[in-house]
């Protein structure tokens, strides 16, 4: 498997820094983040190092999205959240911090946690949403 010396979550992944697992396989740890934004606030991470979503193969990263879907299951039944925040940053311009792939599951209470995520849309005039579409479809 391929890791990194200087990566904290290579280092988790090896078992050279404690953590709080809530599953583990051959390929991929789920574990409580120690910077938590909410109560059970879990990180699903690929056990390989890649540095961002961009990079994991898509089997590979099929499992780590099954397992997030289980960690947020557990999270509704077993904590009482009633609604979950699936997310990835891709890059430091897009909020990564720790440059190896991973999945945050964020579960949400009633009354508020002091989480927000909002998004501030752009006008649609700006943009040529046809021609848009059309170049993201090119690259595909």
């Amino acid at each position: 498997m391929n890791y990194k010396d200087d990566c904290i979550f290579c280092k988790i992944a090896q078992g050279q820094i404690k953590s709080s697992i809530v599953y583990e396989d051959s390929e991929v740890l789920a574990f409580l983040d120690v910077n938590p934004v909410s109560n059970g606030h879990t990180l699903v991470i690929t056990k390989e190092h890649f540095d961002n979503f961009l990079m994991v193969p898509k089997d590979l990263l099929d499992h780590v999205f099954n397992v997030a879907q289980k960690v947020a299951q557990a999270q509704t039944q077993q904590l009482g959240a009633i609604g979950i925040n699936i997310l990835t940053n891709v890059n430091e311009i897009a909020g990564q911090t720790v440059k190896h792939f991973h999945v945050h599951v964020i579960p949400r209470y009633e009354g508020g946690d002091g989480l927000t995520i909002d998004f501030e849309p752009l006008q649609i005039d700006k943009f040529n949403l046809p021609v848009l579409a059309d170049t993201i479809k090119s690259g595909i």
